[in-house]
């Protein structure tokens, strides 16, 4: 299977959204998190933003020894000093350039024609290369760049020495066909035996950012840019997390695989949500609290007799200490009676009946069932069936 690169752009795209900021030794402890999950790339910063910056980026660069360590910089004189300045001490350095391609973004933001474009991207990459022997060229906007005009921009940064080109979703525009086509005819473009690495990165402002980089994949996209927990502009990124289990579950249909370590996804979306302060949404895919909880009796009675016919991948395998049974209206009787059992509390048929009875009761006041009720709960009804002889016995709890 063709290694897929996973380019984490956390503590670059990731940060730059409101609330996410972080100091440098927050960024030097996320870093060493994102390494250990198995990152091959790490954008460390966008060091011509800020002072702060540029000194964390050159702390990750320093103290990251086995992913490589990018810096982001626009196709200018000083932002591609200051990223080199910020790579320094890396041991696996990538400068990172970008331009924006789209014409809407040439004649309205950038105020310059396809000609200057070119030349800009032609002579700061070639400068970059010089001083560093792994250039990524991005072209902001290319999934709303005309696609002849994409392809010049694409030679224009490969002839002048980058190895790796980067074609993002930046406005979280494009459709998964459309994407996917996108690379396919870039790849034609370049020629079938071109040894550079196709690389995206898709925002998710109409919730498709997981299935555009899929699609991505299938077109021959070999590395993939992405965050921790989906963060980033306006409604995020890629989230890493989602696309580590997707291409481990649908290994059958994705012919790519990663180094990263699965069982370190959930601690590192957590130490993600203590540094920021900011706490993944509950319904989030693989990281959510609710993604392995299961409160439907249905899908309880499922879990009990096979996980795997409610869920898709255990959650130990990414790191969740445990699934959830959360007990509420929607509960059947066998997760209150395995609930019960593991607080020490085994129930005859017409304990478990009453105990069901009172709980939902109560769940239809207060949402959902406490360890702490349910216990209130089988102490009344034994209290009840105690001050009434029971025809069919009675149980005690377990020592």
């Amino acid at each position: 299977m063709d290694l897929l690169d996973i380019f984490d752009t956390t503590l670059r795209d990731g940060e730059q959204s409101p609330g996410f900021s972080m100091n440098k030794e927050e960024k030097l402890r996320l870093a060493r998190q994102i390494e250990e999950l198995g990152a091959d790339i790490i954008e460390a910063g966008f060091p011509i933003a800020s002072p702060g910056d540029l000194d964390a980026t050159r702390a990750v660069a320093a103290e990251i020894k086995h992913s490589r360590v990018a810096a982001l910089a626009r196709a200018r004189q000083e932002d591609v000093d200051a990223a080199l300045r910020g790579l320094e001490p890396a041991q696996k350095p990538r400068l990172h350039v970008f331009l924006a391609t789209s014409d809407l973004h040439l004649k309205y933001k950038l105020r310059i024609g396809r000609g200057q474009a070119l030349e800009q991207i032609s002579e700061m990459v070639r400068f970059g290369r010089r001083h560093c022997d792994e250039v990524e060229f991005s072209a902001e906007d290319a999934s709303r760049t005309e696609i002849d005009y994409l392809c010049q921009t694409v030679m224009a940064a490969v002839d002048s020495g980058a190895t790796i080109i980067n074609l993002p979703d930046t406005v979280g525009y494009s459709t998964p066909d459309d994407y996917a086509e996108m690379f396919r005819k870039v790849r034609a473009f370049l020629g079938a035996d071109s040894p550079v690495v196709l690389s995206a990165h898709c925002h998710d402002d109409l919730g498709l950012a997981l299935a555009n980089s899929l699609a991505a994949i299938d077109a021959g996209v070999r590395q993939i840019e992405c965050t921790v927990n989906g963060i980033g502009e306006r409604a995020g990124n890629a989230s890493l997390e989602e696309l580590a289990v997707a291409l481990h579950v649908r290994n059958n249909r994705y012919p790519v695989r990663t180094r990263i370590q699965l069982e370190k996804l959930y601690p590192t979306s957590r130490l993600l949500s203590t540094i920021t302060g900011v706490s993944v949404p509950p319904n989030k895919a693989v990281v959510g609290a609710n993604a392995f909880a299961h409160e439907a009796g249905i899908h309880q009675d499922g879990i009990l007799k096979n996980p795997l016919t409610y869920e898709i991948i255990l959650p130990e395998k990414v790191g969740v200490p445990a699934r959830r049974l959360v007990l509420g209206k929607h509960s059947g009787r066998n997760a209150f009676r395995a609930r019960l059992g593991e607080l020490g509390f085994e129930t005859t048929d017409a304990e478990l009946a009453e105990c069901y009875r009172l709980a939902i009761l109560r769940a239809d006041e207060e949402k959902e069932i406490t360890d702490r009720d349910l216990v209130t709960i089988i102490h009344q009804v034994r209290r009840s069936r105690a001050a009434v002889p029971a025809t069919s016995g009675s149980a005690t709890p377990v020592p």
